[in-house]
């Protein structure tokens, strides 16, 4: 409790469920979507993906409001506002 009381006086705490969602990407979508994935960030309240199939980009675009509201369960905050698929 005393470090994380310390974390979010440090304002650190957010930052660091950003790269917990980032590292955690295989498990919450599944090995098939992640070997998929190139690259993946937040920056600004933004979940920026960058896929190399172009089929599994449309499946993401239509699932994206899904995703999003998986990730911020996970972060038990509103962490992330938007997702960005390239």
């Amino acid at each position: 409790d005393v470090i994380m009381e310390c974390l979010r006086e440090m304002q650190i705490d957010r930052k660091l469920k950003e790269v917990n969602i980032v590292a955690q990407w295989e498990s919450l979508m599944g090995r098939t979507v992640a070997s998929r994935t190139s690259k993946i960030y937040i920056r600004n309240h933004v979940l920026y993906i960058h896929v190399t199939s172009s089929v599994l980009k449309n499946e993401l675009i239509m699932l994206r409001q899904d995703i999003l509201t998986r990730l911020n369960e996970k972060a038990g905050e509103q962490l992330i506002d938007e997702i960005v698929i390239r």
